[in-house]
């Protein structure tokens, strides 16, 4: 069994969040530079085997799409030429950001560290991922 890799897709970097080998607990991996995202889960692939791929769905609170689905879009369609065979999950995203900074409160981070948008960006991948398990699991 691979992995399960998440993707928070944003206009300047992205956050990657990765299952473990047996696909029980999503963990935030890193966050990349946008421009630098396709190299990095090329290699990544070439390290670990990964089953599929979730990206974060952008949606409104009306459950419309959002402006952001106008790079998400082109971007999955990229990811799916690049990897044929697996499959590209999308997840509503919708508050991952606001879960993400509640959970850097929670967990006694200092403001200065609550203030970086890297790790934000992580933690929201690493929810997306964890949100589309649990959907799998209730499946």
């Amino acid at each position: 069994m691979g992995r399960l890799l998440a993707i928070d897709y944003g206009q300047k970097r992205c956050g990657i969040a990765v299952t473990d080998a047996l696909q029980i607990i999503a963990t935030g991996l890193k966050t990349v530079p946008t421009t630098e995202l396709m190299d990095f889960l090329k290699q990544y692939a070439q390290k670990e085997q990964v089953d599929a791929f979730v990206i974060g769905h952008a949606k409104h609170l009306n459950a419309t799409d959002s402006e952001s689905m106008q790079y998400i879009k082109p971007f999955a369609q990229k990811l799916a030429k690049e990897f044929p065979k697996k499959p590209i999950e999308m997840v509503d995203e919708r508050f991952t950001s606001k879960i993400a900074f509640q959970t850097m409160i929670d967990g006694g981070l200092k403001k200065k560290q609550r203030q970086d948008k890297a790790l934000i960006d992580t933690i929201s991948a690493t929810i997306i991922l964890q949100s589309y398990m649990e959907q799998k699991q209730q499946k």
